[in-house]
Order: structure tokens, then C-alpha cells, then sequence
């Protein structure tokens, strides 16, 4: 069986953790695949939205394989670090939207693949949280950096310090979901809400996230060239042209994100 399921569906890309038998733990096997079927959405210029979550109705994702993890020696516990680290920022950086389908737990790990995306959309009934302290480790897959930044400092120290496992709902008051629905509504919910953003143009899309993800981090005057740059891009579009006359046409414009 895979550990990875990948389909694609129009301009959606599916991204399935498919090991429920270990409530889609991740072994190092799983890291590889993932990294390579992340690298391939990358330059598919089909793929205008990806969705990120979990085979079965348990687990979007527990982390680390423990199991896994006790057989390891030092040297490899690294390189399993370093991997799923490289992994998710890879992730993060895709120029397509990501949402992570947050279908059951997410501890560890799994929430932190969750922060690498754009969004996160729960089941009601899900728990999630940085748990790694609890374990006499750290959030290692960008848990510290990207989960501050998110909520802020004193919340993510919270979280963090404290490795609470949070109802989708406290998640939502923390700022760390997106959406909460109900567990029979959420792939609809999460389609829906892809819906919304692939209504847009494409290339549009791309560059509006990377001026976001890209100034969030520099000063003003920086982030406001980042941005400039990013809109110039967009000029030349065929599909800038579209909207235009599909606007004087009082029509909906087709993008072919050309």
C-alpha cells in the first residue's frame, strides 16, 4: 500500500497521509514520498488548489512514527528531522494554495504540517496540538517558527509549553483553524472553500501568496516592492485581459492561467 495517496481531480490536487493503520504516523519512507509528490504538484501548472488530509476516520496525522523512532539510531533520528522539516517548508513554499483537511488528530507532527498550509479547515469532533514536550522533545517540522506567527508568541508558548491537545472549536478561538464544520460536511466545506479561491485567476493567486508570504517578514518599504514586482507580473496575463472584457461583457471571466 502506499503511504502516500496522490489524485487529482479538475484543478484540485488530493495529498492523502494513507498509513491509518498507524493513524498516518510518519516514517521516513512516507517523508520521501511526500517530498517527492510535493515537488511534482510544484510544476504542474494544472494544479491551482491543493488539499491536504488523512486516510481513514481517525487520525488526519499522530507525527513522528514512534515505533519507528525506537529503532532508530541518533544519526538517523536526524536525518529524519532534517527530512520532515525540508518537507513541509517545501510545502509551505508551493505556489498553489494549500488547505489541510483536518479529518481527525493531529499531534506533533501532524499539526505541524497543518501550519505549513495556507489553511486549515477541522471536523468538529477532531483534537490537535503541539504535543512534543510531553515527550522531552520540541516541535521540530517548523512548530516553534510557524505556529508564533500564526497566533502569536504567548499563545504558541501556551500551546507549546503546556502540549494541550485542543477541540477544533479552542482551535478556532486561538486563530489556529480556518473553519469548523461537521465531520459529514467537511470534504464538501473544504471543496467549497477551494471553489471560492479557483473562481480567480490563477496566476493572480500564485503571486498574491508570494507577496504575502514573502513581506511578511522584511519592513514595510520591502514588503511593498515584493509587492509591486508580483503585481507587474500579472500585467502581461492573457487572463488579466479576460477579466477585463468578461467585466464589460457582464460575464464570468475564463482563466486559463496563461
Amino acid at each position: 500500500m502506499e503511504s502516500i495517496r496522490y489524485t487529482q481531480q479538475g484543478n484540485i490536487a488530493y495529498v492523502t497521509l494513507n498509513r491509518p493503520d498507524a493513524l498516518n504516523a510518519f516514517n521516513y519512507e512516507m517523508l520521501r514520498k511526500l517530498g517527492d509528490i510535493t515537488e511534482s504538484i510544484r510544476i504542474n501548472p494544472d494544479i491551482r488548489v491543493v488539499i491536504f488530509t488523512g486516510a481513514g476516520e481517525k487520525s488526519f496525522s499522530v507525527g513522528a512514527d514512534l515505533k519507528e523512532r525506537k529503532t532508530l539510531t541518533d544519526q538517523q533520528v536526524k536525518r529524519n528531522i532534517y527530512k520532515i522539516g525540508e518537507v513541509f517548508t517545501a510545502i509551505e513554499n508551493l505556489p498553489q494554495p494549500t488547505i489541510a483537511m483536518l479529518n481527525g488528530y493531529a499531534f506533533g507532527g501532524g499539526t505541524e504540517l497543518a501550519l505549513a498550509c495556507d489553511f486549515r479547515i477541522a471536523s468538529a469532533d477532531i483534537l490537535l496540538g503541539l504535543t512534543e514536550t510531553s515527550l522531552a522533545i520540541i516541535p521540530g517540522a517548523g512548530g516553534t517558527q510557524r505556529l508564533p506567527r500564526l497566533i502569536g508568541e504567548s499563545k504558541a508558548l501556551e500551546l507549546i509549553l503546556t502540549a494541550r491537545r485542543l477541540k477544533a472549536d479552542e482551535a478556532m478561538s486561538y486563530g489556529l483553524v480556518t473553519k469548523v464544520t461537521t465531520r459529514e460536511a467537511l470534504q464538501e466545506e473544504t471543496e467549497a472553500f477551494a471553489q471560492l479561491m479557483l473562481a480567480n485567476g490563477p496566476i493572480a493567486l500564485q503571486q498574491a501568496k508570494f507577496a504575502v508570504k514573502h513581506g511578511m517578514n522584511v519592513d514595510l518599504q520591502t514588503g511593498l516592492s515584493i509587492e509591486r514586482k508580483a503585481y507587474e507580473i500579472t500585467i502581461p496575463t492573457e487572463d488579466r485581459l479576460e477579466a477585463l472584457q468578461a467585466f464589460g461583457e457582464k460575464r464570468k471571466p475564463i482563466f486559463k492561467g496563461k
